[in-house]
């Protein structure tokens, strides 16, 4: 006979809190909403009580023109729900659910956009205001990771907005999926990750464009999986990515984003102490593999250097991409910075702008991340 639960509310339980992990981010598997691994998790662990800590974000109202439909409708809040929530300047916003109305200020004179963002499956977040977000933001390029789309999809919200569409689609059903849109014609493309042994395991995880004057990457990278169990595919992936990256570098700068599933530093994650070396995305396997990428301090004089977009112009601040459905992350800002721009050196100073879209949440358990560039791709 099962052991009894224990009946709702019933018994102490422990908050998530600066002292405890964060929610592991491997979204792709056990923390989808729709997922059954997510299910069984909450049927073993039931949501924590909630604890009146009196502190909390500050209150903002979100603005903007696009709409949500009913179903979706909720002005975005920023702070605890409860109404004690003492302000916190600079601290994300909370809503569970996408604005009300959406807008964002103009781009920079003469610049390009690009957005990327995890959507955790096409068809769940159409549901929840998608194009809305795609309306507000016209990017000129969008990056989608895991769409989990199992054919090329027939929008015509995106085929009018974008004529040139690319979708890398696992052989796996409704599983990973990458894609990149573009108003602009690209030279070449690839959906390979050269060298790697597993081609199948590759497909849904990369696109690459070419460009008269760059390489765009979008990639959804490996997740190193509960337990650290799939850690060693996830170091095949970095060991054939490296390669790739430099070698792209070589020929013409490089743009690369997506869900890159590793939080390179401690600021990049809520709780890193006991998240290091447990948890997937932040592991000296991952960190290291994405700092040799970056090659700052040029430690390999014959390798190319990057450079991680968002954390350069915002050096100390402790925001995030990712905020699990479970245990009310969002509303306690518990997250992970997981979803990146990362450029060749000598792009890094035509970048206008890169910033999180923060309020755009609920969508998807990611936000957006949005980058300018200045002059043609």
């Amino acid at each position: 006979m099962p052991p009894k639960r224990a009946a709702a509310g019933a018994g102490k339980r422990k908050a998530a809190s600066a002292s405890s992990p964060s929610p592991d981010p491997s979204t792709e598997s056990h923390f989808d909403s729709a997922s059954d691994g997510e299910a069984s998790a909450a049927e073993q662990e039931p949501a924590p009580k909630k604890r009146k800590t009196g502190k909390g974000p500050a209150k903002a109202k979100a603005k903007g023109k696009a709409k949500i439909p009913a179903a979706g409708k909720a002005k975005a809040k920023a702070g605890n729900s409860s109404g004690d929530a003492k302000k916190v300047e600079g601290a994300q916003p909370t809503n569970k659910v996408l604005p009300e109305h959406i807008e964002f200020p103009p781009r920079a004179d003469g610049a390009l956009r690009i957005a990327a963002w995890n959507i955790c499956g096409l068809a769940a977040a159409q549901k929840k205001g998608f194009k809305h977000y795609v309306e507000a933001e016209d990017p000129d390029v969008l990056v989608l990771t895991e769409t989990k789309v199992n054919n090329e999809p027939a929008d015509p919200a995106l085929s009018s907005r974008f004529a040139h569409r690319y979708w890398s689609i696992s052989d796996k059903k409704t599983y990973s999926g990458t894609a990149i849109l573009s108003k602009i014609e690209p030279l070449s493309v690839d959906y390979t990750l050269p060298g790697h042994p597993d081609p199948k395991s590759v497909k849904g995880r990369i696109v690459t464009l070419e460009f008269t004057g760059c390489f765009l990457v979008g990639t959804y990278v490996v997740n190193a999986g509960t337990g650290l169990k799939t850690l060693d595919a996830k170091k095949e992936w970095n060991t054939h990515f490296e390669a790739y990256i430099r070698d792209l570098d070589k020929r013409k700068p490089v743009i690369w984003t997506g869900d890159l599933n590793v939080a390179p530093t401690a600021l990049d994650l809520t709780n890193p102490k006991p998240n290091w070396n447990k948890t997937p995305g932040y592991t000296e396997v991952e960190t290291s593999a994405f700092a040799r990428v970056l090659n700052a301090s040029a430690e390999e004089a014959d390798a190319p250097q990057f450079v991680d977009v968002w954390r350069k112009l915002h050096p100390a601040l402790k925001h995030y991409t990712y905020f699990s459905y479970r245990f009310n992350c969002r509303e306690k800002g518990i997250g992970w910075r997981l979803d990146h721009f990362v450029v060749s050196e000598r792009l890094a100073g035509r970048v206008q702008m890169c910033e999180i879209r923060d309020e755009i949440y609920g969508a998807s358990d990611h936000c957006p991340v949005v980058m300018e560039l200045a002059g043609p791709l």
